[in-house]
Parts: C-alpha cells; structure tokens; sequence
C-alpha cells in the first residue's frame, strides 16, 4: 500500500473485480479497544473535541472496512479479501490482502515479517529474500510462480489473517484515526483521514496523507484550532481530489466525489446508517 486496487475489466484504471470468497470470509475482526468516552459537539460548532465517539468503536470501524472494500474490491464483503493477491499494472508490484499491503512499498514486507515471527515455517516465510530485494519497485523476481499460491494458502491461517488485521490498524487505522482526534473531528472525518492514508500513505511526497492535510490546512482551521468542522473537511476532501488527480492510477475521484462527500453534505459527521453511496459507478448501502 498505498493504493486503490484498480478494476482490471469494463472500468479500466478504476477497481478490480471482486476476488474469490475463501475461507477468510468467515474471518472475525478481533475486538477492537472503546474509544473513550468526551461529550458530543454540534457539527455547526468549530470547538474541539478530542475523544468522542469515533471510527475505533467497533460497529463503525466495520462500517469503515466496508466502505474503503466497495472501493477496492466492489464489495462490502471486506473479510473476503485476505487471500486477495493481484499484480494491478501501478507501479507497485503485487497487491493483497484486506488492505491491499504491496510488495513494493514495503507493507507486503512488514506484514509477513510478523507473520514469520509469530508463525516461523509458514507459506510466506521463503520469500522473505525476494520480498527484500523488490522492495521499492514493481519488479516480480523471485516471488513468480509461487508467491500467489503461497498468499492464498497463508490466508487460511488466522493467524495471517490477524497479522493482516494487526498491521493495518498500526500503518493505517490507528494513525489515521488519532491525527482525526487530535485535530477534533468526528467519524467521517477520521474515516476520510483513513481512506486518505490507506491510498496514499504518509510519506514525504505532495500528495501524502500529511501533504493533504497540509494543503487542507492552508484553506480552513481544524475544529481543534476553533474551525467549523464541515467547512474543514471540505477542505480536506478538496485537498485529497486534487491529489488523486495528480496520478492515473487514482484519477477517479468518486470515492470522495460520491460517497464521502455525500455523507458530509448530509452532515452525517457520525458516519450514522443509513448510508447510501456510489464508487466507480457501483452503488453501495449500509441499513
């Protein structure tokens, strides 16, 4: 990671089609730990709220999974994708998993690390030489032919699949979630940090995570600072278009176009069902 996986038919360079169920499916999320407890703030109101309820409470941090997997498998099935595995033509080697972990952006690397370390012996461990070596390119050598297989056969281990669980919320959902608190946001704010970090990740470039949030803060103060939350994560949400617009592989802006910025135009700051939304043309809904 980071990127969207991208349909490799009918939408070109906008998603891939839905993998296999495989055992994964059944999967269950471990427990994830209460949010404390802070007043709620009137969305109109630009004060700070730096803990309320928020996207790690468990029933809206699955709504999270499921929105961020219709994006990237055309699913709200997201326990489905452990055994996810595809190389999707963007530059970064092979993508898989919940999360899309990529081989050549070193979360690939990081995720089946720890899966060794619990589980020395697994499916994966042989290729840790070759995952190495790939490392920041696109290039396939040492893992092809058996790397696919191998995924596939790990991710019917829950083992992997909490490894999988346990790097996503370290690399992507916990940071995203506790710069949302840190800055007084609600859910859907946390979450559009989430979704920002999960495709671009928080490195050094222009159209990181913290570069958007950068460019947003340029535009609009954070509840934190005493801004109006609603006119700051327009800000945000027009920082994040124009960085997805900044790379073919993320030109398609609807994941923010129709659906994140359905839920703040309806002022859903809580991310509260019923949620309706559109990405790549597909429609969504959550009762």
């Amino acid at each position: 990671m980071p990127t969207p996986r991208i349909r490799t038919v009918l939408l070109a360079l906008t998603l891939v089609a839905v993998p296999t169920a495989s055992a994964a499916h059944a999967a269950a999320e471990p427990p994830a730990a209460p949010p404390a407890a802070a007043p709620a703030t009137s969305p109109a109101i630009g004060s700070a709220v730096a803990a309320a309820t928020g996207l790690d409470d468990p029933a809206k941090k699955d709504i999270a999974m499921q929105i961020v997997s219709s994006a990237e498998n055309s699913s709200l099935d997201w326990k489905a994708q452990y055994g996810y595995i595809e190389d999707i033509g963007d530059g970064r080697g092979y993508t898989a998993g919940i999360i899309g972990f990529c081989s050549g952006t070193g979360d690939m690397l990081d995720l089946v690390e720890l899966y060794t370390q619990r589980k020395p012996g697994n499916p994966l461990a042989t290729y840790l030489p070759a995952l190495r070596a790939v490392d920041g390119t696109d290039s396939h050598k040492g893992l092809d032919p058996g790397f696919t297989a191998a995924w596939k056969q790990a991710a019917k281990d829950s083992a992997f699949k909490t490894a999988q669980n346990d790097e996503r919320d370290r690399v992507y959902f916990n940071p995203a979630v506790n710069r949302g608190k840190q800055d007084g946001l609600g859910t859907l704010g946390q979450f559009a940090y989430y979704d920002a970090i999960v495709m671009h990740g928080d490195g050094g470039d222009s159209t990181s995570f913290s570069s958007i949030r950068k460019r947003a803060l340029a535009k609009a103060k954070t509840p934190a600072q005493g801004g109006n939350q609603t006119t700051y994560l327009h800000a945000f949400l027009d920082a994040r278009v124009w960085a997805m617009k900044q790379e073919e592989a993320h030109e398609d802006t609807s994941r923010v176009d129709t659906a994140q910025r359905v839920f703040l135009n309806k002022v859903n700051l809580n991310l509260d069902p019923p949620l309706d939304w559109k990405v790549y043309g597909d429609s969504f809904h959550i009762g």
